[in-house]
């Protein structure tokens, strides 16, 4: 393998890793914002943080899209007004 293969192959290597590690990062944010936030009931907690938790990064993208940036623009309209 050349120079320019192996720099190719670690470039790719490298990419992928910070994909990984993103990934992990946002699935830990919205897991511990699962935790933190106060829900109507402690039912409603538990299955979000079951649903990130078994659903991996589907689930923190599905918990990022029904409570978290809903509940960010309601705030943003609540101090409007």
């Amino acid at each position: 393998m050349g120079a320019l293969e192996f720099a190719i192959v670690m470039l790719f290597v490298l990419a992928m890793v910070f994909i990984f590690l993103a990934a992990f990062v946002f699935w830990l944010w919205m897991l511990i914002d699962s935790i933190k936030r106060d829900f109507k009931s402690d039912g409603e907690k538990i299955v979000w943080v079951l649903v990130i938790i078994f659903l991996h990064i589907l689930g923190a993208l599905i918990y990022l899209a029904v409570v978290y940036l809903p509940s960010k623009s309601e705030h943003k309209r609540r101090g409007r007004s």
